[in-house]
């Protein structure tokens, strides 16, 4: 069994890598072309409305503004609203509540009290049919008032 060797001259390799290049470049123009984006309604935007007068009701400091609510939880709540009970969501909720180390370092902490309510929120206005199962899963963590706000 032999081998052979390329033979192909540095214009040749040149000319390939611009005409990857440029289907590359195509593709990437038409990809945005052709995936529309979707406007903002008028139920995302007064759900977004209710969403932030809720966080300056329950005391946030920085509130995001409608667009970015908007563009992050749409009409329905987004990746929140696709499941927060389900065991994998709970369980990434729980990883976040930790103390930032990884591997054998991460332990879990008590967090804030306030650091779960955002959650709440979004639940209770967006997905509000499974805030009761939210709210139980929640309580059942350990929080307190540490931040002392």
């Amino acid at each position: 069994m032999t081998t052979t060797m390329g033979t192909a001259t540095r214009g040749q390799r040149t000319t390939v890598y611009v005409v990857i290049c440029v289907v590359l470049v195509i593709s990437m123009v038409a990809a945005l072309l052709v995936v529309p984006t979707p406007a903002p309604t008028d139920e995302a935007e007064q759900k977004a409305d209710e969403f932030i007068a809720a966080l300056q009701q329950a005391g946030a400091v920085h509130v995001p503004s409608q667009e970015q609510v908007v563009g992050v939880l749409g009409e329905d709540g987004g990746a929140v609203c696709a499941g927060p009970n389900e065991a994998l969501n709970q369980a990434q909720l729980q990883a976040q509540l930790s103390n930032g180390s990884g591997g054998p370092g991460t332990r879990p902490v008590i967090a804030d009290s306030k650091v779960l309510q955002g959650g709440r929120l979004i639940v209770q206005i967006y997905c509000p049919d499974q805030l009761a199962a939210y709210q139980e899963f929640i309580e059942g963590l350990l929080t307190a008032d540490v931040a002392g706000g």
